[in-house]
């Protein structure tokens, strides 16, 4: 018997518009620039190692992390983006907020190389990376490059608008072209669930 998933299924789903307006998407940049910067790193987190690594050739941008206590309604908005977005494209049960929100920005020259936000191993414990979200901060006009791609036939979504989020599969290759000029800040979380059976 060969089991088929619903037509209704997909890896990518746009909000329709901006989840948050200008002015709120400036409100997550200044907090993020108030967090602890650090270089973003590559890889997963392994049972007794360290939670990947520097690597300049796959990854060059600056990350922070928003706690859930300094802006509770803007995760309460993207907690309802998300299970909206769950239920009508992705149909995963389960699905919550797994992890504080990323904040990071992309001068000119940095990028993100492919990359699945998921582990394979199985080593990870639950909630497992089911969705990826990325939520564009920064106005179009601010910046070159620096676009979300996919490694996925037929899975080129529109360019996002600022404030607009984009949730996908946490399974897909993805990454972010090298920005040739101004800066790109965005927010990515990542949502989970029970381990796939």
């Amino acid at each position: 018997m060969i089991i088929t998933e619903p037509k209704w299924k997909s890896l990518l789903a746009n909000t329709i518009g901006p989840i948050f307006t200008p002015a709120q998407c400036q409100d997550i940049i200044n907090l993020g620039r108030q967090q602890k910067a650090q270089r973003g790193l590559v890889g997963h987190k392994v049972e007794g190692k360290k939670e990947g690594k520097y690597d300049t050739k796959s990854r060059l941008a600056t990350i922070s992390w928003i706690p859930f206590h300094l802006m509770t309604d803007m995760y309460k908005i993207i907690e309802k983006s998300m299970s909206q977005a769950n239920g009508n494209h992705f149909g995963y049960d389960g699905m919550q907020i797994s992890e504080q929100g990323q904040f990071t920005e992309y001068l000119k020259g940095g990028f993100y190389d492919w990359h699945m936000d998921a582990e394979l191993n199985g080593l990870a414990e639950g909630p497992v990376r089911k969705i990826s979200m990325t939520i564009l901060l920064s106005h179009p006009s601010e910046f070159k490059g620096g676009e979300l791609e996919f490694m996925a036939k037929g899975n080129t979504p529109p360019p996002l608008l600022q404030g607009q989020a984009i949730f996908f599969n946490s399974l897909i290759r993805h990454r972010v072209s090298k920005v040739t000029k101004g800066v790109r800040r965005s927010l990515v979380m990542w949502f989970g669930g029970p381990p796939f059976k």
